[in-house]
């Protein structure tokens, strides 16, 4: 990864861009991958397409989703106090003494989750953290001073945890790699094809979706709005290796070992078996995963869209996902960026992936 890509990497991971909120990091990321597409397209709720070939009749979507996880104020009390409920699947077992942002029309206002000291519980009343006692303390007073402060009902709240390496660089740990890392990933596929002035006889469109997090929304709009004929979801899925994981429930994926192909329904039998061979004959090393019913990610809006659309999902191995602390390894980055590479480009225009039935 050259400075121009780690740059771009710091800057839109360490941006917050939580759920419905995505407009930042969205700018961010057009700037970044503009000069490497011909146009791009956006829709109402902000998802985002870069495109390459845009008058081609023939679409492939490669794609990622752009938000994060976050909290909304939901009351404040009279002495000031700020109490909270999820924007997407923030988990409140971590929030206890962490560091936030509270986003306002008067600009950041910053805050803590407050948690009352070890020294006054005990083994028969140790409060436990939940949604409806955890609290943030922005210093207020009181209800109105908190308000003048610029804090409202609806507000949104991020952690403050910034971007940092592990182990000379090998691994990457902060908070909403759950899936910006795919924003990044995708738009260095699309760098990788304008450096290497690759001719798509196809449409490409790179697509950062908003609203992941609350049930696919922004795939879903932006999946009728494209009509592609084929598309490549990018996400994150768990590491499993770490204490208090069970591989017999969660599967057996480990950091470091490749991206991870996901077996299921929603997932289109020929494309996976492209993408495995694409692996194979680049000796990109994959792992696999099954999904009994839906795969969780983008790739269930895309492949149950318009009259059904072949898709397939490719994951990166994650570490402690919805934390502060979310970890994937360098190597793994690079190998999804290489195999939707070899993908984009060795696919033939018009590819028809329906099954034989004669």
């Amino acid at each position: 990864m050259d400075n121009k890509a780690e740059d771009f990497l710091f800057k839109y991971l360490n941006n917050a861009a939580p759920t419905g909120f995505e407009t930042s990091g969205q700018k961010l990321w057009l700037d970044y991958i503009k000069p490497y597409s011909d146009s791009y397209i956006q829709d109402n709720y902000g998802s985002v397409a870069a495109i390459i070939n845009p008058d081609a009749p023939y679409k492939v979507v490669i794609e990622a989703h752009a938000d994060e996880i976050s909290w909304f104020v939901n009351y404040i009390s009279d002495d000031g106090y700020i109490y909270v409920v999820r924007n997407g699947g923030s988990d409140h077992q971590i929030a206890p003494s962490k560091r936030v942002n509270i986003h306002t029309d008067k600009g950041i206002v910053k805050g803590i989750f407050g948690w009352p000291a070890i020294h006054v519980r005990n083994k028969e009343n140790d409060i436990k953290p939940e949604l409806k006692n955890i609290f943030i303390d922005i210093g207020a007073e009181s209800k109105k001073e908190a308000e003048e402060m610029g804090v409202t009902v609806g507000s949104v709240i991020t952690f403050e945890d910034d971007l940092m390496y592990l182990k000379d660089k090998q691994y990457l740990v902060g908070r909403a790699l759950d899936n910006r890392i795919g924003g990044f990933m995708i738009a260095e596929v699309a760098r990788k094809i304008h450096e290497n002035k690759d001719q798509i006889p196809f449409g490409l469109y790179i697509v950062n979706a908003v609203q992941e997090e609350v049930g696919l929304k922004g795939a879903q709009m932006i999946a009728h709005k494209i009509k592609p004929d084929v598309a490549v979801i990018t996400d994150v899925c768990h590491d499993t290796q770490s204490p208090l994981y069970n591989k017999i429930e969660s599967g057996d994926q480990k950091a470091g070992d490749g991206p991870v192909l996901t077996f299921g329904p929603a997932v289109q039998n020929n494309l996976l078996k492209m993408l495995i061979k694409n692996a194979e004959d680049k000796k990109i090393k994959y792992q696999r995963a099954a999904a009994s019913r839906a795969t969780g990610t983008d790739t269930d809006a895309f492949a149950y869209s318009n009259e059904g659309v072949p898709s397939a999902l490719v994951s990166l191995p994650l570490k402690y996902m919805h934390t502060t602390v979310e970890m994937v390894h360098m190597n793994d980055v690079q190998a999804v960026i290489d195999l939707l590479y070899q993908f984009v480009v060795s696919l033939n225009n018009e590819h028809d992936f329906r099954y034989n039935l004669t």
